[in-house]
C-alpha cells in the first residue's frame, strides 16, 4: 500500500511551496517527493503515474481528505487504474501514521535545516534528502536496514520464490 499527503513550506522570499510525499508503507521507502508552488489533482495524478511506471501500480492508496485527493478526477483515475482509494477520517492523522512519521523526519532533517532561494534549489535539496533517507538512514522498524536495503531483500526473496514456477 502506498500513502501520500502534502507538506507545506516556503521560499526565502515567502512564496509558498507544496510538497507531495508518496511512501511505500511496507518498505517505508519514500517513492517520490514532488515539489511545486501549487499541486492540483492533475499534478497528483501525473506524479502517481510516473511512480507507477517506475514501481508498478499499488493495489491500495491511503490519503487524507484534502481537496487534491478527493477531487473527482483523482477518484475517477484511481478507479480506471484498479486502485482502491482508502481515505482517512477527517481530523485523524494517526490513520496515516507512516506519512505523519515521515513528515516529522522530513521537516526536522531537511525543511527546518534549509532556506530555499528558489524552486529549483528546493527540488534539488529535497531530492537529495529523499535519496539519503532511502539509502543511508537505517530504520529500527526494518531491523536497522535502510528502506532501499529492506525493499531489495524482500524483492529478491519474491523473485527467488517465484522463479521455479516460471520455469515449469
Amino acid at each position: 500500500m502506498w500513502s501520500y499527503d502534502f507538506v507545506h513550506d516556503q521560499l526565502e522570499n515567502g512564496v509558498k511551496l507544496e510538497m507531495l510525499t508518496v511512501l511505500d508503507e511496507f518498505t517505508r521507502e519514500c517513492l517520490g517527493l514532488l515539489v511545486e508552488r501549487s499541486i492540483t489533482a492533475a499534478g497528483v495524478i501525473g506524479f502517481l503515474e510516473v511512480l507507477m511506471l517506475q514501481r508498478g501500480a499499488p493495489e491500495n492508496v491511503r490519503s487524507d481528505n484534502g481537496p487534491e485527493f478527493v477531487a473527482a478526477a483523482v477518484k475517477q483515475w484511481a478507479g480506471s487504474e484498479g486502485i482502491v482509494m482508502n481515505y482517512i477520517a477527517p481530523g485523524s492523522p494517526w490513520e496515516n501514521g507512516h506519512v505523519e512519521s515521515f513528515h516529522d523526519k522530513f521537516r526536522d532533517g531537511c525543511l527546518n535545516q534549509e532556506i530555499f532561494g528558489n524552486l529549483l534549489e528546493a527540488k534539488v535539496v529535497v531530492e537529495d534528502w529523499r535519496r539519503q533517507y532511502n539509502e543511508q538512514r537505517p530504520h529500527s522498524s526494518l531491523g536497522y536496514q535502510t528502506p532501499r536495503e529492506f525493499g531489495r531483500q524482500f524483492n529478491s526473496k519474491l523473485r527467488v520464490a517465484t522463479l521455479p514456477c516460471a520455469l515449469s
